[in-house]
């Protein structure tokens, strides 16, 4: 049996741009993707503090070191820039294997910047 796990997590990063004239996506600095786990086309939901959204779109590569965490096409109506966000992906895998696996979890500082 397979079942879905939580593979990585960016808890609470803000958005710092809202780009609804682009094709889709989420860009996210490539300094959280790798410390989180995250690879470029990988499938992630946004779970927005501020007003409740939720939505599922793919990670696109930002700047490294920029903090950058931006809404592209239609998700930018879901968040405003300052907005809190927790970046969630997820994984399937075994029943028995999904026991003992551990998640990557990254908190970020308030400038979207690994502490």
């Amino acid at each position: 049996m397979q079942i879905q796990l939580l593979k990585s997590k960016i808890h609470r990063v803000k958005i710092t741009q809202a780009e609804l004239h682009y094709v889709g996506s989420i860009t996210i600095d490539e300094d959280l993707m790798d410390a989180a786990n995250l690879i470029e086309n990988e499938k992630v939901q946004i779970v927005n503090i501020n007003n409740g959204e939720r939505l599922e779109t793919y990670v696109i590569k930002g700047e490294r070191g920029s903090g950058k965490v931006c809404l592209n096409g239609p998700a930018a109506r879901k968040a405003q820039v300052g907005d809190v966000v927790i970046i969630i992906s997820y994984a399937s895998m075994d029943f028995e294997e999904a026991k003992s696996y551990k998640p990557v979890v990254i908190f970020p500082d308030d400038s979207n910047k690994l502490i």
